[in-house]
């Protein structure tokens, strides 16, 4: 963890280093799409702290003065195949976004949906020093949380204190400037498979870009999708994308549990162009126009032409009924909604005081999914959309737009993770010791 730890904290002095000189890109590298929003700061004194605290979880303005997406090409499943392809597909995005915001752009914060996320709840506590927390105290809790071996080829990628207690008082979101004589933390920790994390870096350095930050799309559609009161009480985020579906779940507004289903609205096109026998593209058009989930009497009149440049009139002519198309695309999406239920069902989300679930992304658009998934989910379901970001162009303000949403207001949140403080480096010498002990031990 120390390496990845070192490499976080240059990654996040680079981004405020960024954001003092005023520009900072995100980046949203989907499976069906890459999106890019350039972000302008108001001015370097946002970062000052006020008496030396600053906010654990605070938010800097800025303004989005540049948009753009475009085909996402050589990802799968959130991860990337073809390095070549989705280099070409994120200049094109960053330079479109760059050409809006008439603004050369150097350092990109990118978020994506693969990687295998695994979530693990760790806790440590310490004795204080002095009556009083500081940052130090802080640093030395997060640095006593226990990490367990989490296996060969991972890495941690999100590492978020969730609770704070000061003696027999729990629940606290920043401890720093009271008195106590123990301090105890819970903490959420996000890792992810090494090697997908590698290839998103090394693509984005292939585009002349510096990484100045990088985020699981589980995590940043909660930021932006849920509400404030559904963020602290309990709700689970899905964001329904091409070629994944990512769930979170957050509580006391910080994020829980994140995982993700190897599925998503590509695989529905698929069945659409297989049952059919028509090319993606046209099986995509008829999904986007004539798809939903719940069929009437009416549908089996409704008839659509699904057209064809075979050069076989015949085969060209030819027309479906819409329930025949919801007959195909329902059984894909009761399949996802339902691997859903099940991760949500592993992270314990039935013990929740709440039980909100929001939908959003790209594939939360089919008509009459919401009535389905509270069905398979549960009552309290809803369609969500970014929010808390002003002035976003029209074309960014759909749920598809979720995750890049979400970007901007993680690129602004300083002090929310382990690495936003001086771990001291005794106890990282300790806990590696006592790993090695450990293992030594399992070993021979």
């Amino acid at each position: 963890m120390f390496e990845l730890y070192q490499s976080q904290r240059a990654m996040r002095a680079m981004r405020k280093a960024a954001m003092q000189r005023g520009v900072v890109a995100v980046l949203d590298v989907g499976t069906s799409k890459i999106a890019c929003l350039v972000l302008r700061f108001d001015g370097a004194d946002h970062l000052t702290d006020i008496d030396g605290i600053g906010s654990l979880a605070g938010q800097s303005g800025f303004r989005v003065i540049g948009a753009a997406s475009t085909k996402s090409r050589g990802v799968k499943f959130g991860e990337i195949s073809a390095m070549g392809e989705t280099e070409r597909a994120i200049r094109t995005a960053v330079q479109a976004a760059q050409k809006m915001a008439q603004i050369r752009v150097d350092h990109v914060i990118a978020c994506f949906s693969g990687a295998t996320p695994r979530s693990y709840g760790l806790d440590g506590q310490i004795e204080l020093q002095d009556n009083m927390v500081t940052e130090q105290d802080v640093a030395s809790v997060l640095a006593n949380c226990d990490v367990p071996a989490y296996g060969e080829g991972r890495e941690v990628l999100h590492a978020h204190p969730v609770n704070f207690a000061l003696d027999s008082r729990s629940g606290l979101a920043d401890p720093r400037g009271q008195m106590g004589q123990r301090l105890a933390c819970d903490m959420h920790m996000l890792t992810v498979d090494a090697n997908v994390v590698a290839n998103l870096a090394h693509c984005i350095k292939r585009c002349d870009l510096e990484l100045a930050g990088i985020a699981n799309s589980a995590y940043v559609s909660g930021l932006s999708a849920l509400v404030e009161d559904e963020q602290e009480l309990g709700a689970a985020c899905i964001d329904l994308g091409g070629g994944s579906t990512s769930i979170s779940i957050f509580m006391k507004k910080h994020m829980i549990y994140a995982d993700s289903v190897r599925m998503g609205g590509d695989h529905v096109t698929g069945d659409i162009s297989m049952a059919l026998q028509v090319p993606v593209a046209n099986a995509e058009r008829i999904k986007t126009f004539y798809g939903g989930v719940h069929a009437t009497g009416m549908d089996d009149r409704e008839m659509i032409e699904i057209g064809g440049d075979t050069g076989d009139w015949e085969h060209d002519r030819r027309t479906v009924s819409r329930a025949e198309l919801i007959g195909i695309i329902r059984p894909r999406v009761e399949e996802i909604l339902e691997e859903a239920r099940a991760r949500l069902d592993a992270a314990g989300f039935e013990h929740l005081p709440s039980q909100k679930i929001v939908l959003t992304g790209a594939g939360s658009q089919i008509p009459g999914l919401d009535t389905l998934a509270s069905r398979i989910l549960g009552q309290q379901v809803r369609l969500g959309r970014p929010m808390r970001v002003h002035g976003l162009p029209q074309a960014t303000t759909g749920p598809g737009f979720s995750a890049s949403v979400g970007m901007c207001l993680f690129a602004t949140r300083p002090q929310d993770e382990c690495w936003d403080f001086d771990l001291p480096a005794q106890n990282q010498r300790i806990k590696s010791i006592g790993r090695a002990v450990r293992w030594f031990k399992a070993n021979w």
